[in-house]
């Protein structure tokens, strides 16, 4: 008896199971897609005990075979727990499910109990409703005769009245014309045009052909007001208006009408072209009157458009082009002002015009994209006034220097290379800080406009700047004549071409470069990052717009360019008066030297003009001069010693060569003397330098001569002066000694009979050349 009830409340159990699993499944369909049992027992695992294909000996079996005594212990008081938890869910379900049957049965109850009432009121509503409809039905009997009558004399009233109307229309149309009250006039008529249609060749004829004669004026009026210039523009739209309703054809009123708003907008542009020379005029009007004025004429503008666009509907292309060209010629005409000096005050206030009318245009317009348009015009029309801040600054800069060399190449005109070189450092800082300014100017301006293309100004700021100054330096060698460039203009070429580049012009670009590198890109790179940081638009991939230590560079190598390039300048030219010193005279039928040549003037006045250029330009060196005793190296020629000296003075040729050689092999033991340094930029520096390669140029040129004794005197003689004279010109004594020492020993190496002058002979010709100079200069 146990094991049958065992079995009985098993498959009770399993019978509750099903019924809940198949009312609560999500998918009804789930229980017919149950694999069979093989694949069930052959796939089985611990999971299948939420499956419908579950099966509990198997489950053991495999719960035993994979757990231990633990194991199953646990899992079972796993499952007596959810055991109790599934009956606890299964009594609440049982528990909501009868709390709504109860409810329902509580609901039909109701139900039942409402309607049972209701039959017999609809009954006694049908019959209220059958009595209502008989009376009215013996009302609508009783009026019907009464009803068409007065119907029938409504309508004859109605009939005379448009009678009487069409008899008054043209007394109505000549009132009308009279009182130039042509839409009356025309709302009139075209009411009673369906009358004339219909019986106006009968019985109205006389009435029309009346009110046809007085239409017939009313539109010749209409076009005459149409293409009349006092009236306004809002008034000839209205006649298009009413000529349209007449169907008389407007194609031609409307080419006719857009072509006078294309003139109203051109003198609109006229009259915009005026207001930037009124804001600088002080006798013109006031900015805000000249203002106002524009204002009222581009508002008058923008109702002739929405008119012609009401007007004619299909003409938003038409109009939307037209509209382009307002500010299209607004920014044409700011450019021509940009392509001279413009003011950033000025530029502004024309950006100020042109977005103002923009808006105004908009509203009106919107189809035609107007703002963007500006943008992109505005665009341009700033990054094309910042390119010409930048080219006249350039040109001012460029035609200050210029004017410079055009001073020196005349005769009466006297300059000042100091007075140059400071104006060009004023121009160039002065000017580049003017620049700053009118941009700075741009930036602060509180308009919409402007504010977009903030970042894009800052970027181009920088990358004006850092063209400015690349432009700037080939400014520069286009006029030390260094470097040529085909994009300048051929006027400017032809003034700095060929032998009119002058040294001093070249001096003043070196030490100009010099000014660049050292004061006027810190200063500029200063006022940048205070007031033009944070551009954007080039993206950080590209790097910085304005890059200092790159013109640094750029211009720290230009000043030792030109530097260097005067120093041959002046040296070459000092070559040309040695050349022809020493190619002139026949040297070996030269005569016995009685002062010192004439060729040592000339050198020592180019030498005078190059000190004193120089001095004019450049700083003092801080150094103290190089003197004879602060020479580390060779204080004598390597081939000038006394006992050379000595043996010179003796008769014997012979022994003068032989005591040559042997100055020839001390020099190998002698130590060498450094005589050309580096340049630097002060006084000093550049003089001793020409001075050196002057003295080596003379070395040079003596080697290419040969010498009987008087001409080798006479070159001992010219040295001997210019040692005396030279002393205090150079920085460095020693080296010039050593120099001057050569030449004497290349014209006894030349000689055919290499015997010098003695001292006391020597010292009585330079002073009489020094007394006579002396003489000519006090006379002067």
């Amino acid at each position: 008896m146990g094991a049958e009830e065992d079995v009985a409340m098993d498959d009770k159990a399993k019978r509750m199971r099903d019924l809940l699993s198949s009312f609560y499944s999500p998918d009804p369909n789930s229980t017919s897609s149950t694999p069979p049992l093989n694949a069930v027992s052959r796939f089985a695992t611990l999971d299948t005990i939420n499956t419908t294909a579950f099966d509990p000996d198997q489950y053991m079996n495999l719960l035993v075979q994979k757990s231990n005594l633990e194991g199953l212990l646990h899992r079972h008081v796993e499952m007596a727990a959810e055991i109790k938890n599934l009956d606890t869910d299964l009594q609440m379900l049982v528990y909501e499910n009868y709390n709504k049957f109860v409810s329902a049965t509580d609901t039909i109850k109701r139900m039942k109990n409402n309607i049972v009432g209701m039959e017999t009121n609809m009954e006694q509503l049908l019959e209220k409703i059958m009595s209502v409809q008989s009376k009215s039905d013996g009302v609508n009997t009783s009026l019907f005769e009464k009803r068409e009558h007065i119907e029938k004399l409504h309508r004859t009233r109605n009939l005379l009245r448009k009678v009487q109307f069409i008899y008054d229309l043209p007394a109505r149309l000549a009132k009308c014309i009279k009182s130039e009250a042509y839409a009356d006039a025309v709302k009139y008529y075209t009411g009673a045009m369906p009358i004339f249609k219909a019986y106006g060749n009968s019985s109205f004829q006389d009435c029309k052909r009346a009110s046809e004669e007085a239409i017939a004026v009313i539109t010749k009026n209409l076009q005459g007001k149409v293409f009349s210039d006092s009236d306004s523009i809002q008034a000839r739209a209205e006649a298009v208006m009413l000529l349209k309703q007449l169907n008389f054809p407007v194609d031609n009123l409307k080419v006719q009408l857009f072509e006078k708003l294309e003139q109203f907008l051109v003198d609109l542009h006229l009259e915009s072209k005026e207001i930037p020379h009124a804001s600088a005029d002080q006798g013109s009007l006031p900015e805000s009157a000249t203002s106002a004025a524009h204002e009222a004429s581009i508002r008058e503008f923008a109702e002739a458009v929405r008119a012609y666009r009401a007007i004619f509907h299909d003409s938003e292309q038409q109009l939307s082009r037209l509209a382009q060209n307002l500010p299209k010629m607004h920014f044409e005409a700011a450019q021509q002002h940009i392509k001279k000096r413009l003011a950033s005050s000025n530029l502004v206030a024309m950006l100020r015009i042109i977005w103002t009318d923009v808006l105004l245009m908009d509203e009106v317009l919107p189809e035609a994209g107007l703002r963007d348009f500006t943008m992109e015009a505005a665009h341009v029309a700033v990054k094309q006034y910042v390119s010409s801040r930048f080219s006249h600054l350039l040109l001012d800069i460029s035609g200050a220097v210029v004017k410079v060399g055009n001073q020196m190449e005349g005769t009466e005109e006297e300059y000042s290379l100091e007075a140059t070189l400071e104006a060009s450092k004023k121009a160039l800082v002065h000017g580049s800080m003017d620049v700053l300014l009118d941009f700075r100017q741009l930036l602060d301006e509180n308009l919409e406009l402007l504010s977009k293309l903030r970042d894009l100004i800052v970027d181009w700021v920088q990358e004006g700047f850092q063209d400015f100054f690349r432009k700037l330096n080939d400014h520069f060698h286009l006029l030390s004549g260094k470097k040529y460039s085909a994009s300048q203009d051929l006027s400017f070429r032809e003034r700095i071409q060929g032998d009119k580049i002058l040294p001093g012009l070249v001096l003043l670009l070196a030490q100009l470069s010099v000014f660049v590198e050292q004061n006027a890109i810190p200063r500029l790179t200063e006022e940048i990052a205070s007031s033009f940081s944070g551009g954007r638009s080039r993206g950080y991939e590209n790097g910085p717009a304005f890059i200092p230590a790159e013109i640094c560079r750029t211009f720290r190598a230009a000043g030792e360019k030109f530097l260097q390039h005067y120093i041959n300048m002046r040296t070459q030219k000092i070559s040309v008066v040695l050349n022809k010193r020493f190619t002139t005279p026949n040297w070996v039928k030269h005569k016995e030297p009685r002062e010192v040549h004439m060729f040592v003037d000339l050198l020592l006045q180019e030498l005078d003009s190059i000190v004193n250029e120089v001095k004019s330009l450049l700083p003092e060196g801080l150094n103290r001069k190089h003197r004879r005793t602060d020479s580390n190296g060779s204080t004598t020629s390597s081939r000038s010693n006394p006992l050379r000296d000595d043996r010179m003075v003796r008769s014997n040729t012979q022994k003068a060569r032989s005591q040559l050689l042997e100055s020839h092999l001390a020099k190998l033991f002698k130590q060498k003397m450094e005589i050309f340094t580096k340049v630097e930029h002060t006084q000093e520096s550049v003089i001793t330098t020409i001075i050196k390669l002057c003295l080596k140029s003379l070395q040079e040129f003596v080697r290419l001569q040969t010498f009987n004794r008087s001409g080798f005197q006479q070159i001992q003689l010219d040295i001997h002066f210019l040692k005396t004279t030279l002393k205090d010109a150079a920085d460095d004594e020693a080296a010039v000694d050593f120099l001057l020492d050569e030449v004497i020993v290349a014209s006894a190496e030349r000689c055919l009979d290499p015997i010098p002058l003695e001292p006391p002979i020597l010292d009585r010709l330079t002073q009489a050349k020094l007394a006579k100079t002396s003489e000519q200069g006090n006379t002067s």
